[in-house]
């Protein structure tokens, strides 16, 4: 069975990942689009990204990009994911895109896109929509630092998603339809009223092969 979904992420993750929430709102620069709700290409290294660097592995601006590096499978052996935010808050509908690209580490991974993220005490709240560098998609959530995946019994394969080049992976967050598109293509969807609104975030992750190395570029946050 591929990709079936045996993470605890969150509390493995606890412990060692920050979360920086007090970080500059950022709406449209004159001259930009007035639907763009916030924007990065990682050039500016203050804009208020988490970055963090442990034995789990970074979350860090990189080279003009943002990179996320995941050096372990976790404390139980089936994978680990790290994840990073900006410090934005959306109350309404959004959608979130960026490129994503594989710099290193095996196939047999998680990357993707947050939305509807929030944080209680030591528990993580959000709808996180993944593509893998072999192929598979789905959409997910986290409540109190549980993880299901919603899209279906599993990540799934696809042909949307481009192996061994860049992948434009996209979210969309909308009431309570959820879909996950991978090089303008609908991958996956799901129906979900749990969360409503949120931070965003970017996220990559290990399965039984540590070493997955994700960066990312061009996030942008738009208003659907």
């Amino acid at each position: 069975m591929k990709k079936s979904w045996v993470f605890a992420i969150s509390a493995l993750m606890i412990a060692s990942l920050a979360c920086s929430f007090g970080s500059i709102l950022k709406g449209a620069a004159p001259g930009q689009p007035s639907n763009v709700l916030f924007k990065d290409d990682f050039s500016d290294t203050s804009s208020g990204w988490d970055s963090v660097n442990n034995a789990d592995g970074v979350t860090d601006y990189t080279d003009g990009a943002y990179e996320i590096q995941v050096n372990t499978i976790g404390e139980k052996g089936n994978g680990l994911d790290m994840w990073a935010n900006p410090g934005q808050d959306f109350s309404g509908d959004v959608r979130v895109e960026v490129d994503a690209t594989k710099i290193g580490g095996p196939d047999n991974n998680d990357l993707g896109l947050i939305c509807r993220y929030n944080k209680t005490s030591d528990n993580y709240n959000y709808y996180y929509f993944l593509i893998s560098s072999d192929g598979y998609v789905g959409i997910a959530k986290m409540v109190d630092s549980s993880s299901s995946i919603i899209s279906g019994d599993q990540l799934v394969q696809s042909d949307t998603v481009k192996i061994g080049e860049l992948n434009h992976i996209r979210a969309d967050c909308v009431g309570s339809k959820l879909t996950l598109y991978v090089n303008g293509q609908e991958a996956a969807s799901a129906t979900d009223t749990t969360f409503t609104g949120g931070d965003v975030g970017l996220i990559a992750g290990t399965y039984d092969t540590p070493g997955t190395d994700i960066k990312f570029d061009n996030f942008v946050v738009t208003k659907p």
